[in-house]
């Protein structure tokens, strides 16, 4: 399968500019690119189709507020991750799923030991620096191949792999010390 390529920076200076169809060919060339994101980073084929239209309709709204032609796939993800994030946020907040009648109810110490240990390791995550957090979270958690993380943050595949591994080291660290 083909790799699909960004918009070139001529059309999106001219879109920044507020040419009318050159906003409209960015969006509609932005869309397969926002799409893979949207799919890759969400929960469920719905939630990425609705965060890749919310994308794309912040495209269109905001291209304006982009620095850097050569910024647009960063700040594309971006937008996408934080909808994804919102619609994730969101569906947690809103779960209301009653528990199967065959399936025991977890006892209180049990839940109190598992949401410790889940905020352990969210507190070690979340104090990680934002380059590191954004590395550990694609690869270990979402499970992206080494190389789409490379290519989503713009690095190369062994500064990611630099990056990762001094992330999984604080990690580790910062759990040690807990226990």
């Amino acid at each position: 399968m083909a790799e699909s390529t960004w918009p070139g920076a001529r059309l999106i200076a001219a879109a920044q500019g507020g040419d009318v169809d050159s906003i409209a060919a960015l969006v509609s060339g932005s869309h397969p690119n926002v799409q893979r994101f949207a799919r890759s980073l969400c929960a469920t084929p719905e939630d990425a189709e609705d965060a890749a239209q919310e994308a794309l309709i912040i495209l269109y709204r905001k291209i304006g507020m982009l620095r850097a032609s050569g910024a647009l796939a960063s700040w594309m993800f971006r937008i996408v991750r934080n909808e994804c994030l919102r619609r994730a946020r969101a569906q947690l907040r809103d779960r209301s799923v009653p528990l199967r009648q065959d399936t025991p109810a977890p006892s209180a110490e049990d839940q109190v030991l598992q949401s410790l240990e889940a905020g352990t390791v969210a507190a070690a995550v979340a104090a990680l620096p934002p380059d590191q957090r954004r590395v550990l979270i694609m690869r270990d958690i979402q499970g992206h191949s080494g190389r789409a993380v490379a290519d989503a943050l713009g690095l190369s595949t062994a500064a990611m792999k630099s990056c990762l591994h001094r992330a999984r080291t604080a990690v580790q660290q910062a759990l040690r010390a807990t226990t």
